[in-house]
């Protein structure tokens, strides 16, 4: 169906820690076998996945531009791009500036929205944001009616395009709130399980407003990774600006903690020279 973040078979075998066939061909030295982490167990030296989980990339585009091209960026961009399809001339919203939502905003500036209003907590994200495409940042806590005011305010009416990149239903309330009529509002961020969002139903019908969950950006590996490695060899998509630190492989628990830390989009580990 042209679908593939939403596989079936490749969900399973990322659940039971497999290869697509259901093989787990890595041991250890005393031949115990070892789980797949998510098809391609990238935190290794070396590693065995099948053809049909991996992207091939031009020779050209570096090494540490690559591992950029994962999960984040393919679900921020994605998510503008794929799943809301914003258009050249509209605005948009970003909820949470972590390495998803920075991501949405590099692909909102893709997309050719005149307005791109990014919000975070931390007022510290704000430069890199701006520097990512950004046109406004607002920071704020838990008055979501005044961030809604503002967004709206910015936008002239609310955001064609709302992107919630947190994962807690309050981030989405708001990226909802400051929706414009007709607009699209579309979660990425995965929220706790068991937690719950209530909206006014009338605006569904009334304001023709779409509220849509996005998996993986919608994305379509293949096409996409090439896409955007493409745009970002002609400085479009200015994904360098979430590389933190260089970590060596033996510091990735290290590397973890400063990247939930929140300081940096994502954390480069080094595998060889």
């Amino acid at each position: 169906s042209g679908r593939p973040a939403l596989c079936e078979p490749g969900a399973a075998a990322n659940t039971a820690g497999s290869l697509l066939s259901g093989a787990r061909p890595l041991r250890r030295a005393d031949g115990t076998k070892v789980h797949s982490h998510l098809g391609v167990s990238g935190f290794a030296t070396r590693t065995v996945a099948d053809a049909a989980s991996l992207v091939p990339l031009e020779d050209e585009v570096p090494a540490t531009t690559a591992a950029l091209l994962g999960c984040a960026t393919l679900t921020g961009i994605g998510a503008v791009l794929n799943t809301a399809r914003a258009e050249a001339g509209s605005t948009a919203l970003v909820v949470g500036l972590g390495g998803v939502g920075l991501s949405a905003v590099m692909g909102a500036a893709v997309a050719g929205c005149r307005r791109i209003v990014a919000v975070d907590l931390d007022p510290a994200k704000a430069e890199l944001a701006r520097r990512v495409g950004a046109t406004d940042v607002l920071t704020g806590g838990d008055d979501t009616d005044e961030l809604v005011a503002a967004v709206k305010d910015l936008t002239g009416g609310g955001a064609d395009t709302a992107v919630e990149a947190v994962g807690h239903t309050g981030a989405l309330a708001l990226a909802y709130g400051a929706t414009a009529r007709g607009g699209t509002t579309v979660s990425v961020g995965l929220p706790r399980p068991g937690a719950t969002f209530e909206l006014p139903a009338l605006s569904l019908v009334a304001e023709e407003r779409r509220l849509v969950g996005s998996y993986m950006g919608s994305s379509v590996p293949r096409r996409d990774v090439p896409r955007y490695a493409a745009l970002h060899a002609r400085g479009l998509l200015p994904i360098d600006a979430l590389a933190g630190d260089s970590w060596p492989l033996d510091e990735v628990n290290e590397a973890m903690d400063a990247l939930a830390g929140g300081a940096v989009g994502r954390q480069i580990l080094a595998i060889g020279d």
